[in-house]
């Protein structure tokens, strides 16, 4: 790989969907590089945390509209989101230290 894993994988997405799904189906969620692919990711993740990915799935989030105030309109940016599900027996520690 030739980036390092902190350019395809910027953030995991904690939500209570996400949470969920770690706890009954070990997969983890995580927003990713709009040009990183599935090959990426997975290698990404094994290199980071040291586990074994058994799979991952890859979905491009639409971009939506919002609001500022009463009358602005706003655009928000569309991002790239990874589902990772990890073999039994590995878990990722999100909030190692916290």
């Amino acid at each position: 790989m030739n980036t390092h894993w902190r350019n395809i994988i910027r953030r995991p997405v904690v939500t209570e969907k996400s949470n969920f799904q770690a706890d009954f189906y070990n997969q983890y969620t995580f927003v990713v590089d709009d040009s990183a692919n599935k090959i990426q990711v997975k290698q990404a993740v094994e290199l980071a945390w040291d586990v074994a990915v058994e799979k991952v799935r890859i979905a491009n989030m639409p971009a939506k509209r919002g609001r500022r105030g009463r009358h602005i309109a706003i655009r928000k940016a569309g991002w790239k989101k990874a589902i990772v599900t990890l073999q039994a027996g590995d878990s990722i520690d999100l909030f190692e230290g916290v």
